[in-house]
């Protein structure tokens, strides 16, 4: 059923959408609980974290004054074991400190041990990992450098090609913080 609506779930099973959607919240509440108890004291060396863009009901762009504060622009904050492929820990929230904080929290009770950390450059990081991982991290930032051109046809959805990287940029976040 991988990239179908469930209408068209509904449709294709004749199982009505709201047994569906209860299912899909029964499995999403139980793999919450599984990963909750289970991952736990995970030996990792090198972790990378990044976010991922989404949205509840509209772009940001597009909200009214009037609108639920839930709606807009969100983010699943990731963690990945580069060697293992684990995710460690996750978290889908606003691009801001408050949920950078409870990420980097939850992942820091996940995992044992002194590890390498590698992020983007979101700059509330800088603080987030110190206050949380103490001296217990090798930190570092990688800073993409995008290139100015887009392949033809291809504008709308995708960005531009990476065309290097400046591990520089972080002694200028942290002279700004």
């Amino acid at each position: 059923m991988e990239g179908v609506s469930i209408r068209s779930t509904e449709r294709m099973t004749g199982v009505h959408r709201d047994t569906i959607m209860r299912l899909l919240i029964w499995a999403g509440q139980s793999c919450h609980v599984l990963l909750d108890e289970r991952i736990r004291g995970v030996e990792c060396n090198f972790v990378q974290v990044d976010q991922i863009w989404t949205f509840v009901k509209k772009r940001q762009k597009q909200l009214r004054q009037s609108d639920p504060y839930e709606y807009g622009d969100r983010y699943v904050f990731v963690a990945i074991d580069a060697e293992t492929k684990l995710i460690p820990s996750f978290r889908v929230g606003k691009r801001d400190s408050d949920t950078a904080l409870y990420f980097k929290g939850d992942l820091r009770k996940r995992i044992q041990g002194r590890i390498q950390l590698t992020s983007d450059a979101f700059v509330p990081y800088v603080r987030v990992v110190e206050d949380t991982f103490g001296a217990d991290v090798d930190y570092g930032q990688l800073v993409k450098i995008f290139g100015n051109t887009v392949e033809p046809g291809r504008e709308r959805y995708s960005p531009s090609r990476i065309s290097g990287t400046d591990h520089s940029k972080l002694l200028e976040i942290l002279t700004k913080i």
